[in-house]
């Protein structure tokens, strides 16, 4: 008799189309309350440890839980954001009247939104959209919070975002020269044209992308790293924009003139990252334009120049990446820079500085964790406000820069789920 009623369970787990939610190309599914339904633990006869808890039981293999429910009145919202055309969407999920055998049908809102309400339970609620009852959306579940709308702007088909030179003779009138622009748009945006992403603004941009044009052949992967993390969720997705450098480098990264190096050109790159790049890539692409939105962020002297961004421009920059900077520029004049930033809220709203400690140079640590201590110093937090991080055995270059460029973006831009 025992063995009749595993295989009934088996027949109903296994059976004709999916039993669980499909985690996409990142494979991860994230688990908020009730255990990761892919991997079978809410899945399960016994519904999930989350099941337990609440006091449920579960629906079935693969079912929701019957979660509790929260004050009465309050309500919990999905908006699912995406142009179905003649298509439907449809809702599965954790907890009760949601499972993750069947599908809710979702009302629509309008041409790209879809919309499910239910009394909200005592706990978080995992779900995930469903197109026509045929196509899971892709990357980790979703997770809403009792009483919370929440908004999602799911993808269905693909898995890599794109990335092209988009412009190969970007003219700046502020600085009286030209160069080429890099756009690497992610996967979301590629397919969901109901979805806006923030925008990261990259300096070297030729470093970045493709081996051939890289430094040395040496690229930061930075298209690997955001299709990567966009598919487990790790770091939300965005937009990368990345200007190349010129045969003024030294002169456009840096704040200030020095007798020994010259540049000092610093504040008209900064004018035409704002005044001549950014707006082209508002009007051309579907951004996020606030502050809060927008990330600057370089190494080496892109290092510098970001830093100084982050304080002379904070109202368009809010959040300012530093990779082993060139704190040493200039007797370390960006140390009394950021001693003299102005109050909130005009400064930046997260900074990330990191360096290794290796090498000829030992990338400038020492004056680097003077750089960090100078943010600490202006009430930034370590962890909140503040990221620093000194990678071991590392040295100054495009290898090691990649190394930590997912946890940097993690911090800026946040998780993607």
């Amino acid at each position: 008799m025992r063995l009749l009623v595993f295989v009934s369970v088996l027949v109903v787990a296994c059976g004709p189309g999916p039993a669980q939610p499909d985690g996409g190309a990142g494979g991860g599914l994230v688990a908020a309350g009730g255990g990761s339904p892919g991997g079978g633990s809410a899945g399960g006869a016994a519904g999930g440890s989350a099941g337990g808890s609440a006091g449920g039981s579960a629906g079935g293999a693969g079912g929701g839980v019957a979660g509790g429910v929260a004050d009465a009145g309050v309500v919990t919202t999905i908006r699912v954001h995406y142009p179905t055309g003649a298509r439907r969407m449809f809702l599965r999920g954790a907890l009760l009247p949601l499972t993750w055998m069947a599908g809710l049908p979702m009302q629509q809102v309008d041409a790209d939104t879809w919309e499910y309400s239910v009394p909200a339970h005592a706990q978080d609620l995992e779900f995930k959209p469903r197109l026509d009852e045929q196509e899971w959306s892709k990357g980790p579940n979703y997770v809403v919070r009792p009483g919370q709308t929440v908004d999602v702007y799911p993808r269905f088909f693909r898995d890599l975002g794109e990335f092209s030179r988009r412009w190969p003779d970007f003219r700046s009138n502020v600085l009286g020269n030209s160069r080429g622009v890099w756009v690497y748009l992610p996967p979301t945006y590629v397919e969901n044209t109901s979805f806006r992403a923030p925008v990261v603004y990259m300096h070297d941009g030729q470093n970045l992308f493709d081996p051939s044009t890289a430094f040395g052949g040496a690229e930061w992967q930075v298209d690997e790293t955001m299709n990567r993390t966009a598919n487990d969720g790790f770091v939300a997705e965005a937009i990368v924009v990345g200007p190349e450098n010129t045969a003024a480098r030294i002169d456009e990264y840096t704040p200030t003139q020095t007798t020994m190096y010259g540049g000092g050109r610093g504040d008209l790159y900064l004018r035409f990252l704002v005044e001549e790049l950014k707006p082209v890539i508002d009007r051309d692409y579907r951004t996020l334009p606030g502050r809060e939105h927008t990330t600057v962020m370089g190494s080496s002297l892109g290092g510098l120049i970001s830093t100084h961004a982050g304080v002379q421009r904070p109202e368009v920059f809010g959040n300012v990446g530093a990779m082993s900077p060139s704190t040493w520029w200039d007797n370390k004049w960006i140390l009394g820079a950021v001693a003299g930033l102005r109050p909130a809220p005009l400064r930046p709203l997260k900074v990330y500085v990191d360096s290794g400690n290796a090498g000829a140079s030992m990338d400038d640590a020492a004056n680097t964790a003077q750089l960090a201590q100078a943010w600490r110093d202006r009430g930034y937090a370590d962890g909140v406000t503040l990221k620093y991080v000194v990678q071991n055995g590392a040295t100054h270059n495009e290898q090691y820069w990649a190394q930590r460029l997912p946890e940097a973006l993690r911090f800026l831009l946040g998780a993607g789920r």
